[in-house]
């Protein structure tokens, strides 16, 4: 009995001790579950008050020069323009230059204006069309190749009466897509007007430039071949250079244009065959904010005197004029590569001013025509 009295006792001690352990365990299971708790929400409460912080600053981050809905940067002036605007292929216009045909119509709404020689002394001018709804624009004329490059250079549509020999294979070898009044799709076109004499009276308007387009099939959406140049947001006097309130571009003795700076306008007024340059349709001046000097050697190539200049793959020197100064530049060209810019003295990407822009290939043995003058 007594042996059986002893055996119940060391039960029950046994039976104390494991539940004074179980409680000690429970104890110090929860004490580190709640430290555990506590640290993790130390760690965490950081983290979530720098990721609001942050979130905060991006989202008051405001562009300082903001556009409206369906707007986007024009890369040939660096102004707004719709953004099916911007995604539009240029289209470049050959215009007649010679006096019988001046003042011409249109030439007000190019936004970008090249002049260069072609055979005879005479020069003639490509416009670099983006928005434009004319109804008469020329008269137009033929291409020469040099015209064919620079419109590559912008991914363009080229319009254009005929072709030298040059020309016609200089389109062939880039691919250029181009309406010609001499093809098939002339009549579609163009039109003449008949109280001019030929081969001066062939004009062509938006509506029939859209027609062509569409007829041959042509892509209107523009690549992406990056740009010539960047722009200023906003209207920038240059730092330093030059005064240039005067800039004569003597190609040769015919027409001999120049430019007068306005102060007011802040623009550059273009003169030639020794007046105003008037486009026929608006009455209007035309007028610049950006003039480009190109300068590259050149030579006549044939018994036509068709000229050459060399920048099929090169680089060279030349002007940035704006706001009544100009600074040396230089510019590189990859023809096979679809690659022209222009460069600043240190050798960054050229900046202008927004607006319109005028651009002269001119010949680098012809310098003693070239005058900036303050």
């Amino acid at each position: 009995m007594k042996k059986f009295m002893r055996v119940i006792c060391l039960v029950l001690v046994l039976s104390m001790l494991c539940g004074a352990c179980g409680k000690k365990q429970e104890e110090e299971t929860t004490t580190t579950e709640t430290t555990t708790a506590e640290t993790t929400t130390k760690k965490e409460t950081p983290t979530e008050t720098t990721t609001a912080e942050t979130t905060t600053e991006e989202t008051t981050t405001e562009d300082p020069y903001p556009l409206e809905d369906g707007m986007v940067w024009s890369k040939l002036t660096g102004l707004p323009v719709k953004e099916e605007i911007g995604k539009r292929r240029p289209i470049c216009i050959m215009i007649s230059n010679i006096k019988v045909v001046v003042p011409q119509n249109g030439t007000s709404k190019a936004v970008i204006l090249y002049e260069t020689l072609v055979e005879g002394g005479i020069t003639r001018l490509m416009g670099v069309f983006e928005d434009f709804d004319d109804e008469r624009i020329g008269s137009v004329r033929s291409v020469r190749h040099d015209y064919v490059s620079i419109s590559q250079e912008y991914d363009a549509i080229l319009v254009h009466y005929g072709d030298s020999n040059l020309a016609a294979d200089r389109i062939k070898k880039l691919k250029v897509n181009n309406l010609s009044g001499t093809d098939g799709i002339g009549s579609t076109v163009f039109y003449r007007d008949n109280s001019i004499k030929m081969p001066h009276n062939a004009f062509t308007s938006y509506a029939r430039i859209m027609k062509g387009i569409e007829k041959m099939g042509y892509r209107t959406e523009v690549k992406d071949l990056g740009n010539h140049f960047t722009f200023y947001h906003e209207d920038t006097d240059l730092a330093k250079g030059d005064d240039a309130n005067t800039v004569k571009l003597h190609f040769s003795n015919y027409a001999q244009p120049y430019f007068k700076y306005d102060a007011e306008k802040k623009l550059y007024m273009r003169y030639s065959f020794g007046s105003k340059h008037i486009d026929k349709t608006t009455k209007e001046q035309l007028a610049f904010k950006n003039i480009i000097i190109q300068i590259a050697p050149h030579s006549v190539v044939d018994k036509e005197g068709h000229v050459n200049f060399e920048t099929e793959d090169n680089t060279g020197k030349g002007y940035y004029i704006t706001n009544g100064k100009c600074v040396p530049i230089t510019w590189e060209k990859h023809e096979s590569k679809q690659f022209m810019k222009y460069y600043d003295e240190d050798g960054n990407l050229l900046t202008i001013n927004p607006g319109k822009t005028f651009i002269a290939l001119y010949p680098k043995e012809e310098l003693d025509g070239l005058k900036i003058e303050p």
